[in-house]
């Protein structure tokens, strides 16, 4: 893609991409097709095996307070409560990377209503059942997502987003880069949360300038 546009790095499960989720939200909302986003799943725990710990639950849990306070957002800790719940985020990263094969702009609004599921309506999106029921509010079939979800395919495809977000340095997740300048160069609008008040005008200003 040579016209400028963003590419978004972010993972399902991760909180603080859930607290950006409002600042993706208010970037479509500016600049419509006018700046593309190209989405790419970062993969922050996936193939998890290991139950969480009561010690794990509760950092978690004091991690998103600092998320709400930066962003706003409710939380509801209480899908960790699930008996033998694992952090796995490979699952509802295929569902994305599924969803973004139908449709490359509604996979950005089915991340959003997957993030606020799992964080703020206590919906345990690790299970395929729920991630189809979610895939199905959307107007899509979550019968074609399930016999798609354990396939190779699908599992590759996901992981190649992993290797790609891997190979282009991200090492945390929101991580959001604009480009190309006339160069054909690519740069970082932010690495971590940032507010929509910071970010929009950033990227307003890039579109009427190079960017830094």
């Amino acid at each position: 893609m040579q016209t400028p546009h963003l590419i978004y790095f972010a993972d399902p499960m991760c909180s603080w991409c859930y607290g950006f989720s409002p600042v993706i939200a208010d970037i479509r909302k500016t600049f419509g097709r006018a700046l593309p986003i190209q989405l790419i799943m970062g993969g922050l725990r996936p193939g998890t095996d290991t139950p969480m710990t009561e010690e794990a639950k509760a950092s978690l849990a004091g991690h998103w307070t600092h998320v709400t306070e930066a962003s706003g957002l409710p939380f509801d800790p209480a899908v960790l409560e699930t008996p033998g719940f694992l952090y796995d985020t490979d699952p509802a990263a295929r569902a994305v990377v599924w969803v973004r094969r139908q449709d490359p702009e509604m996979a950005l609004t089915f991340l959003g209503d997957l993030q606020a599921a799992f964080y703020a309506q206590n919906q345990n999106i690790t299970d395929p059942l729920v991630l189809a029921a979610l895939i199905t509010r959307h107007g899509l079939n979550g019968e074609s997502f399930l016999a798609a979800f354990d396939t190779e395919d699908l599992k590759h495809e996901t992981w190649r987003d992993y290797g790609t977000s891997q190979k282009a340095g991200v090492t945390g997740f929101p991580t959001l880069i604009a480009g190309p300048t006339e160069a054909g160069a690519y740069g970082v609008v932010t690495r971590g949360f940032q507010p929509g008040a910071a970010v929009v005008p950033m990227l307003e200003a890039w579109l009427s300038g190079p960017l830094n």
